[in-house]
């Protein structure tokens, strides 16, 4: 028997307390298909690819981290955004999104699962609507084997500024485009600062204040918590989920 989609989505509003967050994007329904839902594809973002993947299989949701609506975006649905939309609607795919609420969860969340993974300790969430985490490795490394580790388990080459020699032990960690966030590490005493993006005064601010930086990429850093809340839908209401990923180097 299937689950209608008011039921899912409920859950993942409870779950993720998304009525607590000021976003720049929808969370929940961004494009409504079918009632019943008997299967779900997650991804981490809302691309053509993913849409054309759920298609091909057959998914009655596509649900993502990015989704296809942000407040800094022309409001028109043209191009790009009219061919992925035009896919869904054809098919009747649901595509949700759930964004801050899925980065700050304190178990499916993006950081949460990229600590479990590479497996830091969580001292605190703290900072801008909690979505800074403060917290240690559970055994120092240098920069540099910080960020060799960082490459293994992502899969992508992170960019790191810093003495590579010098030891690794208090780290506070933002996934995604999180690189604004670097002066509030350095003053909550970091060692290094982890997130997905850098941009050119993170260089700067790193040399100067002796906090490294690590990029470790966009996409890798936020690719478990969706698979996090895929599992969890599944476990909840019994539904298959299956997670389509793409090797975006962002």
């Amino acid at each position: 028997m299937a689950n209608t989609r008011r039921a899912i989505l409920n859950w993942c509003d409870e779950t993720l307390q998304t009525a607590l967050f000021k976003d720049y994007a929808p969370n929940g329904l961004q494009v409504e298909g079918r009632s019943d839902i008997r299967k779900i594809v997650t991804a981490v973002t809302a691309s053509r690819a993913a849409c054309d993947y759920a298609v091909s299989q057959q998914a009655d949701m596509l649900l993502v981290h990015h989704g296809m609506f942000w407040k800094s975006e022309p409001l028109t649905i043209t191009g790009w955004k009219k061919d992925r939309i035009a896919t869904l609607l054809k098919h009747e795919i649901n595509m949700a999104g759930y964004h801050l609420p899925l980065d700050a969860h304190p178990v499916l969340g993006n950081n949460a699962q990229l600590a479990s993974r590479m497996g830091w300790t969580l001292d605190k969430q703290f900072g801008e609507q909690n979505l800074l985490n403060a917290g240690r490795l559970k055994t120092p490394k240098t920069l540099g084997e910080l960020n060799a580790e960082l490459h293994q388990k992502l899969g992508r080459v992170p960019v790191a500024v810093g003495e590579e020699t010098r030891v690794i032990e208090n780290i506070v960690w933002c996934t995604g485009g999180a690189q604004g966030f670097f002066q509030t590490a350095i003053d909550e005493g970091a060692d290094v600062y982890i997130t997905g993006e850098i941009s050119e005064a993170q260089f700067h601010l790193a040399n100067e204040t002796g906090t490294a930086f690590i990029s470790a990429g966009h996409h890798a850093t936020e690719r478990y918590g969706i698979q996090a809340l895929g599992e969890a839908i599944q476990a909840q209401f019994g539904i298959e989920t299956v997670f389509f990923d793409e090797q975006n180097p962002a």
